[in-house]
């Protein structure tokens, strides 16, 4: 079996946690070839080499300064034309980046590649038979015929190179070995324009310092509470129809347009009719992992921009501009779309049913019993950080934040969490934000509402039922 795994290196030159899971999903499948695929300067060849010393016999960068400035279409396009020189049985991808981390570049490179699709995927099961065997992380086991691509979640750690690990081969290509066309590739190809980045300074609160006896009592009240609408502008300038894929996403259409249309999550080839048949001046999708893969899938085989994980709508004439964070949520971007209709994904919830969510960082690491048994006693719903995570004290389903799940209770309380960018990014619209932390110079008390400075001491709590 023929694999190519895509990557991308992040600002500080390391593969992102969903690209190295990619990377060593195809290493532990036997009996197999693997080729790693990468876009980007030429700057980054020693990088790409040095990851063949694990495993891989080839690896092949795709760099001409014709390719800068790419969004995830325009990207996509670029490497389904090295894919198809390749011509493998499988493609790997990470689920995103964490420089973009839109999630939209496999599904829209299993639509110009010409390749089956699952997205999600935690592990290969079984690669024995004409249907690769799957488990997906939020729709279970699943089968699918080669040739196939899949997005990979963040599963499993890359290993380490052999003491004895030779280097593979390094090619690069540009665009006249790929045969690209010119108007589809780089900037030009774009359909999606980024207008102004700015620091990402959404989601500050102002922070009241209570004692830990207090938190009950502050639990109750705060469920008492109608949480506050995501910022969203109304007023102003309204665009003509525009249509929104489930209900998730009408709070977002309301504060562009009045002419709202919904559509229902079906198929692509369903959705692509009734777009085209409607014809509105923007779509809006929500961000559940359906809607996601669909929205992009569309993207792909109707030439349309898309803008990923939206926390802000305006018009600007009969043109939707968008606001989205990136960079791991340090920078908002202001993106604008060359091609009618615009089509964005909107930061909708994607999980948690709990008025309450407990999210439990690395600073309690040692003390997760404690937190397990305040959830049950409150009858709250756990979930955790990346670091927590990655170090293996909670199960990936439950973390919170870019690279998890965006939730948004009525109660959102932040149990030894630092305040990351990326984690503040799942956790913004919860309704009230009570953070438990130590260090009183911790980032987490710049967007909670209260604050106990304080180690967690689960026998000070005295509230039972909550």
């Amino acid at each position: 079996m023929k694999i190519v795994v895509c990557v991308r290196f992040g600002l500080d030159g390391e593969l992102g946690p969903f690209d190295a899971s990619a990377y060593e999903t195809a290493l532990s499948v036997p009996g197999t070839e693997v080729t790693i695929l990468s876009m980007g300067p030429v700057s980054h060849s020693d990088m790409l080499l040095k990851l063949t010393r694990l495993g891989a016999k080839r690896a092949i960068l795709l760099s001409d300064k014709a390719f800068a400035g790419a969004d995830t279409l325009a990207t996509a396009y670029t490497l389904s034309l090295a894919i198809k020189k390749l011509s493998p049985d499988l493609v790997l991808c990470g689920r995103q980046t964490l420089v973009g981390d839109t999630g939209q570049t496999g599904a829209m490179l299993s639509v110009l590649s010409g390749m089956n699709l699952v997205t999600g995927v935690m592990r290969i099961l079984d690669t024995e038979s004409e249907k690769i065997r799957l488990l997906t992380r939020s729709e279970g086991e699943a089968e699918a015929k080669l040739p196939l691509l899949l997005t990979m979640e963040k599963s499993v750690k890359l290993r380490l190179p052999r003491l004895r690990s030779t280097l593979g081969e390094l090619e690069v290509w540009d665009k006249e070995k790929i045969g690209a066309a010119p108007e589809r590739i780089g900037l030009t190809g774009s359909p999606t324009r980024v207008i102004k980045t700015f620091e990402n300074a959404s989601g500050k609160r102002k922070c009241k310092f209570i004692p830990m006896e207090k938190l009950g009592e502050v639990i109750r009240e705060a469920l008492q509470k109608r949480p506050d609408t995501p910022e969203i502008s109304e007023g102003g300038e309204r665009l003509k129809r525009v249509c929104i894929v489930t209900d998730a996403p009408f709070e977002f259409a309301k504060s562009v347009s009045d002419d709202i249309t919904v559509i229902p999550l079906t198929d692509a080839e369903d959705i692509k009719k009734r777009i085209l048949a409607l014809t509105p001046t923007a779509v809006l999708w929500g961000s559940d992992s359906k809607s996601k893969r669909l929205a992009a899938t569309v993207s792909a085989e109707l030439g349309l921009g898309l803008c990923a994980d939206c926390t802000r709508l305006e018009c600007e004439g009969e043109n939707l501009i968008m606001y989205r964070p990136a960079l791991s949520g340090s920078i908002i971007a202001k993106i604008k779309s060359l091609t009618k209709p615009a089509m964005a994904t909107v930061r909708t919830d994607s999980g948690a049913g709990s008025n309450i969510i407990i999210g439990m960082g690395f600073g309690v690491k040692d003390q997760t019993n404690e937190v397990r048994a305040l959830a049950e006693r409150i009858g709250a719903e756990l979930g955790a950080s990346r670091k927590l995570v990655d170090n293996g004290y909670a199960d990936y389903e439950i973390q919170l934040g870019l690279t998890g799940k965006t939730v948004s209770p009525p109660v959102y309380i932040a149990i030894g969490i630092s305040g990351a960018v990326h984690h503040v990014a799942g956790i913004e619209r919860a309704g009230t934000v009570i953070a438990i932390n130590p260090d009183k110079n911790a980032n987490i008390f710049d967007y909670a509402d209260y604050g106990i400075v304080e180690e967690f001491d689960f026998n000070k709590i005295a509230d039972k039922n909550i």
